[in-house]
């Protein structure tokens, strides 16, 4: 039969011979997918051309900007400029957000520091629990980045672009490398917002698969009662009556997309595939009643409620089932005022569970091909904002603090540095560019020979800019 003719048969003959044929064969792969290859955990990199250091990552997101000059980059010049100008020489002709045009008073640090670590690394007293796993993780003082407002500052720290539309770092990754799970998906994101004020607003589009097929595209999984819609079905429909019915569906597809080659075609099947299998693997993911107080106790969370630790939880948990990409978002820390007040609830709220996740991978093994990534979409000026009250600092692109651990990544480093005043990165400036290099470089994968055909273009995650991998960070 020709592919016309069959084109040609009714949708009701199809599926009347698809039972004891393609059907069969449909539904076969839906409990074994590797069969036909729809959710293969293998990406488009076949082999990797470098050793592969981490198998998957948890980039953990503070969206809204926290202050690096209250957490980690202890500035005791800046202490001393207090309530002065700060000096022309180094804001003259510069790129400000809400501060352009306005008189610049220096702002000194609004909290202490202490040293922890064997080396006396310097962090905030807000954060000790952080401070107690600092030997284990590499403080990078110097990042940079090339946006200053919110929104393009997010979309060039997850696409290596300010222009919507491109792929996201996890889409780039889990297009290259694939999944581990065949039950979940290989791109999972999962956001928490802070008690305060105005939670940072988060697009989908941040997870966007961009101009990559559409299955690399980030799933998000809700904080808060059922993970994801539709996980149980309605009244009279049994998993096995679906299990037929999402068969026939996509042997319809297959024979569709064997005519025409369509990878949205194959996304689709690969879709309904994995949504099936997620109203299975899914209440066993979001039940944490086999953790155990002790684990509960360590990162400080209550199952189900919604917090950044018990995201961090199911990060870890994710991780252990095979998920390659694992990106959190915590919201409000977009501190143009009340910085004094508001600073140290999100820093209560993120400290302990960071570290406990450290402490958790270590203890389970996964410390050393997990990599995990700790930072906002800029820094904050040294400049104050506001001349009553509560005051805050501005957006700031020249001068960020991050970390990184695991997977390679030296322990107990302390990175780069800035100016006495913390204006400018001055020492092992590093881009976001360069950051994303050096996560690829740690997966196995050459960013410079990294890249998906687009508009005619050899399209990459760290662009044509120009980047490095910061090879002074990796063991």
């Amino acid at each position: 039969m020709t592919p016309t003719q069959l084109l040609e048969i009714s949708r009701r003959v199809f599926l009347s011979r698809s039972s004891q044929g393609l059907g069969a064969v449909a539904l076969a792969s839906l409990m074994r997918p590797s069969n036909l290859g729809a959710a293969s955990p293998r990406g488009f990199l076949q082999q990797l051309p470098l050793p592969q250091k981490a198998r998957r990552v948890i980039w953990l997101t503070m969206a809204g900007g926290p202050s690096q000059l209250e957490l980690f980059d202890h500035k005791p010049v800046l202490a001393e400029m207090d309530g002065k100008p700060m000096p022309e020489s180094l804001t003259k002709g510069q790129q400000l957000a809400q501060l352009q045009g306005q008189a610049l008073i220096c702002q000194g640090p609004q909290f202490k520091f202490q040293n922890f670590g064997r080396n006396n690394a310097q962090l905030s007293e807000l954060l000790p629990h952080i401070g107690s796993v600092v030997d284990d993780i590499c403080i990078v003082k110097s990042m940079t980045t090339d946006a200053i407002n919110h929104d393009p500052a997010h979309m060039f720290m997850n696409t290596g672009s300010q222009i919507a539309g491109r792929p996201s770092m996890g889409a780039w990754i889990t297009y290259g490398l694939g999944s581990e799970s065949e039950n979940l998906p290989g791109f999972v994101v999962l956001t928490s917002t802070g008690k305060g004020r105005a939670p940072q607003p988060i697009a989908a589009r941040q997870w966007s698969s961009g101009f990559l097929p559409s299955k690399y595209q980030g799933v998000q999984l809700r904080a808060t009662g059922d993970a994801v819609s539709y996980l149980n079905n309605p009244p009279g429909i049994t998993r096995e009556r679906q299990e037929s019915d999402v068969a026939a569906i996509n042997a319809i597809n297959r024979q569709r997309d064997a005519l025409v080659h369509d990878p949205e075609i194959a996304t689709r099947i690969a879709q309904y595939e994995m949504a099936f299998r997620m109203q299975a693997s899914v209440p066993d993911l979001v039940d944490v009643s086999s953790e155990g107080a002790k684990t509960l106790e360590l990162y400080g969370c209550q199952p189900g409620d919604g917090s950044f630790a018990s995201n961090c939880l199911l990060a870890r948990r994710l991780a252990e089932r095979g998920t390659r990409f694992i990106q959190l978002y915590h919201r409000d820390w977009d501190h143009h005022s009340l910085l004094r007040e508001e600073l140290p609830l999100r820093a209560k709220e993120v400290d302990r569970a960071c570290a406990a996740l450290i402490t958790d991978l270590k203890q389970r093994g996964m410390f050393d091909d997990t990599l995990v990534v700790w930072s906002g979409e800029f820094g904050r000026t040294p400049m104050k904002q506001g001349d009553k009250g509560p005051v805050g600092r501005d957006h700031h692109n020249k001068a960020m603090s991050m970390w990184l651990a695991g997977a390679g990544i030296r322990r107990g480093l302390v990175y780069g540095a800035t100016d006495d005043l913390g204006y400018a990165a001055v020492e092992n400036i590093t881009t976001v560019h360069d950051l994303h290099a050096t996560m690829l470089h740690q997966l196995g994968i050459k960013h410079e020979a990294f890249s998906f055909k687009f508009q005619g273009l050899d399209a990459k995650l760290t662009g044509v800019e120009g980047a490095n991998v910061i090879k002074d960070i990796l063991a």
